[in-house]
Order: C-alpha cells, then structure tokens, then sequence
C-alpha cells in the first residue's frame, strides 16, 4: 500500500470519478490534491505482467503499440480492496491493478511533474507577453 513514512492522507482517495465521455478519471486525496489522468496516459501507466511483462520479458507496452480508440476506451472500474482500482478497457483489458500509491506517484499535474523531475517550470510567454515586449 504506502509506505510507512507516507501520510496516509497521500495515497487515499476521497472521491474517483471515471467521466466516460470526456476520457478522465479524477481523484481527489485526503490532502486535497487533485489528480487528472486522461485515458491514453492512463493506459501508457497499466502495470499488468502482459503490458509490463514478468520474468525479465518485456511487455506488450514495450514493444510501443500504437493504441487504438477501444484500448483508450474507460468501460467500467473496480475496486480492489482499500488500495487500487481496476480499469476495464474498450478492448476488454482489464488485468492492471493501479494501486492508490502509483496513481498519486505519477499524477500529471504540473506541482508533481516538476517534483519527480527537480525541475521547476519553466513559463512560457504568451503572446501578449511577447508583444509587450516589443512595444
């Protein structure tokens, strides 16, 4: 599940809201850190021995599939226990147990991006801020 130096706040969320129709799933934690993953990402994430692989065989993710519209496709989502949930998939995939800890650790958000990465973000001028800049 976490680990013991992990508040648990962290890695359990209040609220999972699977929108079919957008392509998100959304989880609120017990902190109040908001996630958002769209389908493709989450899919990319499917920690299953046959998109991960086992035995020191490479999975099927690996091999760098182009991923159709079914297997990006949210049908259903389970849980599993007090600690993960299962997607099912448009392709019926539905073997990757994302635990509440790797979904916390991988949140896309631009704060966790540049916490993994050590970087901070770097802005990007908009257009109006280019203009000023010449006037």
């Amino acid at each position: 599940m976490h680990s013991p130096s992990t508040p648990p706040e962290l890695v359990t969320p209040v609220s999972i809201h699977a929108d079919r129709a957008a392509g998100r799933l959304s989880i609120v934690w017990g902190d109040g850190h908001e996630t958002a993953y769209d389908m493709l990402p989450l899919r990319w994430l499917c920690p299953c021995a046959y998109c991960r692989g086992e035995a020191g065989l490479p999975g099927w993710l690996d091999s760098a599939p182009v991923l159709t519209d079914e297997q990006i496709r949210l049908t259903d989502v389970s849980m599993i226990g007090g600690y993960a949930i299962a997607p099912h998939w448009g392709d019926g995939h539905h073997t990757g147990y994302y635990t509440f800890t790797m979904l916390r650790e991988y949140c896309p958000c631009d704060d966790c991006t540049r916490r993994r990465t050590g970087h901070a973000a770097t802005p990007t001028p908009s257009v109006l801020d280019r203009h000023e800049e010449h006037a």
